[in-house]
Order: C-alpha cells, then structure tokens, then sequence
C-alpha cells in the first residue's frame, strides 16, 4: 500500500498561507467568494501539498492528478494552492475579476495555468471528472481525478447521473469531494433545498463513503489514502465545513458567500490569520 507522509504543523500552515491569498484577492470593497473559498483550504492543502501527484513545472504531465472545482465560484482557493505552488504568479493576485487577468472568476482551462477544466454552471463538474477519470483508464494512466462539490448543487440532478455512472463503470479512480457547509448562496442548504442523509445516499448509489471533519488535516490525508487505495467503486469524502473558516465574522453567514468586506473587516482578517499562525507554530 502506497502511504504518503503528512506533517500536520505544515499542512495548518499551508492552509492559513492559502487563507492569506484568498483575503490577498479580496481587498475591500472587491466583492468575490470568501465563504466557499475558506472553507476548502484545509483540503486543498492536503490534495495540492501531500497527495497530488503534480509536477508544478510540468502541469501538463499525463499521468498527472487532476482536480476540478465542480462549484466553480470557489476558484479563489484554487488560484491560491496554485499561488503557493509556483504555478501561478503572485502579482496575478491583485488582478482577480479584472479584464485580461488569467484569473476570473470561474476557473478557466485556456486561461490560467493549472485548471484542468472550465467549471462553474453548478451540478456538471462531476460528470466531466467522471469522463476525465475513464478517459486515464483507457489511457493506463497512473493520474486520478479528483472532483469537489458543494452541498448545495447536490439538488442537481446531473450530479446523480454522473454517482450512478461513476459506480457502474468502476470508476475507482476518481474521488468527489463534498464540501458540507449547510450554507448556500442566500441561506441555510435546510432553508433552500434540503437533502438529508446525503451520505447514505452516496451509499446507495453504489460509493465507497468517508464522513470527515473537514478542517481536520490528518482526517482529510486518512480520507484521501483510504479512497486512493480503495479499489472497485469510486469514493467519495463527505466533508464537515464551515463555511468562511478562519474568518471571525464570516464564519456560518452566507453573506460571504459573494460579498466583500468592509476597511474594519479585512483588518480583523489579518489579525485572525496572524492569530491562527501563531497559535499552530506554538502547537
């Protein structure tokens, strides 16, 4: 069984650091997805940073990872994984959503350095990691493909086409990721279109289940290694999250989740990250 090593001091800090490049894109008064993009900086530290296998001078290496945004909005914590990585140039920061910048708002193939797919039109980014997934079958390919979905676009019927495929084909190279925050775009996921028992559901639907906290770093590297090594059924993580995590006076509200923040606002930002660094380098 392959095993990757994951330091978690590192792993926190990488988070925090991708926290610090969202905030980076989001001056204030620059509306854009802070809460979605938050909430998925503990797993993109561990895909990105422990698991993927990616080369950040090749991007283009065949047998590569892949991973798509299926809830495309949270691009922003794409772009800083990337950031962090090399792949994608700092100075890009401070041009997020303006015109000509490789960085949109939606992520975009031919635009920006590792994006494998262009996303955003909510429910369809599962099925285009399945294709991704059986393509690299055919292929032989050693790369994996791994999809992160929000909660709310569960109440997409094309993503229950794409779970039930995905197992009929044995698709056990492709992991879905779902980012449980229960908030979506105007309010609660139980107030908007409730879908209870959601891991059951990916259960029946013939899928390998992981229930996780997902902010927990060494959860997230014991989730990832198991679906990795998991054969015959694709796997899916269901992932806890707050939704604007890290952020004192964002977390659970979804008026971050496309809002922007006020002068007072970014500055207690600052001060939570500083904060949170300091309190993981003392741990």
């Amino acid at each position: 069984m392959e095993t990757t090593i994951l330091n978690r001091k590192e792993a926190m800090l990488t988070a925090n650091a991708i926290r610090s490049d969202i905030l980076a894109m989001l001056p204030p008064g620059k509306v854009g997805h802070l809460g979605g993009s938050s909430s998925i900086a503990d797993i993109m530290s561990c895909l990105y940073f422990h698991h993927m296998n990616i080369n950040p001078k090749n991007m283009k290496d065949p047998d590569r990872d892949r991973i798509l945004l299926s809830k495309g909005h949270s691009v922003l914590a794409q772009y800083a994984a990337l950031t962090e990585l090399g792949v994608i140039d700092r100075n890009e920061l401070k041009t997020l959503k303006t015109y000509g910048s490789v960085l949109q708002g939606h992520p975009d193939m031919e635009r920006t350095p590792g994006i494998e797919a262009v996303t955003g039109s909510l429910g369809q980014g599962l099925s285009v990691g399945l294709g991704l997934a059986l393509g690299l079958k055919l292929e032989k390919s050693k790369g994996r493909v791994y999809v992160i979905c929000g909660d709310g676009e569960l109440s997409e019927g094309q993503v229950w086409e794409a779970a039930m495929a995905g197992s009929v084909f044995k698709a056990d190279n492709l992991t879905a990721i779902i980012d449980l925050n229960g908030i979506q775009a105007t309010g609660t996921t139980e107030e908007t279109f409730p879908i209870p028992n959601i891991a059951e559901k990916w259960e029946a639907f013939g899928w390998n289940v992981i229930q996780l906290d997902g902010h927990d770093v060494v959860a997230i590297h014991k989730a990832l290694e198991e679906a990795r090594n998991f054969k015959g059924k694709p796997s899916v993580l269901v992932a806890r999250t707050i939704k604007g995590k890290g952020f004192s006076f964002a977390e659970n509200k979804a008026a971050f989740h496309n809002g922007s923040l006020t002068d007072e606002q970014y500055k207690i930002a600052l001060e939570d990250l500083e904060k949170i660094k300091n309190e993981v380098e003392k741990s």
